[in-house]
């Protein structure tokens, strides 16, 4: 099975390094002019994140394809972090923890890594059983990328060694439950 890993277009949160999980904001300008001035790879299926910047970004990348929306897909929820950057956080002790931590225990109100690589996992899986044999785009989130590479891909890397920038991603293959990236764009 192929398969194709995008991560959305910049946003405005983006632009201004805010931790931007469950706050649906649009792409701004420059991302869709971003998005407009690359080529992609072509998918029988189209899945998405359910957030107004991976749906934008799917529209954009296949005008004509249907696009099926799976909630479990989101990027991780940031509780009391969400839509603040280092700047306005790096005073707060909770939040230091957190970043001494890995990011990976829940921030005040949040998820942790392991409840947010878990449902996006899940979802990984459902959506490849269900399109079995066909070449399957997964336009979603730089953190939804690395939670299901960081499980499923071999030879085996940390959580932040598959950071993808916005537009950016991987074409894959998927086989026996492993999968193997086979370029970058």
């Amino acid at each position: 099975m192929k398969l194709i890993f995008i991560r959305h277009g910049k946003t405005a949160g983006n632009l201004e390094r805010r931790y931007i999980g469950r706050t649906d904001e649009p792409l701004c300008d420059e991302g869709i002019a971003e998005i407009l001035g690359k080529e992609y790879p072509d998918a029988d299926i189209v899945v998405a994140s359910p957030m107004k910047r991976c749906v934008q970004t799917a529209e954009l990348i296949y005008p004509h394809k249907e696009i099926k929306l799976m909630p479990s897909l989101r990027e991780t929820d940031f509780g009391d972090f969400e839509g603040l950057n280092y700047e306005q956080l790096c005073n707060d002790i909770s939040y230091r923890s957190w970043i001494e931590g890995g990011g990976n225990a829940a921030p005040p109100n949040g998820e942790s890594r392991e409840q947010f690589c878990t449902r996006c996992c899940g979802g990984f899986i459902q959506a490849a059983a269900e399109n079995r044999g066909k070449t399957v785009a997964f336009v979603v989130h730089g953190g939804t990328i690395m939670a299901i590479a960081e499980r499923f891909a071999f030879p085996k890397k940390g959580f932040y060694d598959y950071q993808v920038k916005n537009g950016g991603g991987y074409t894959a293959e998927l086989d026996h439950g492993k999968i193997t990236i086979t370029s970058e764009f």
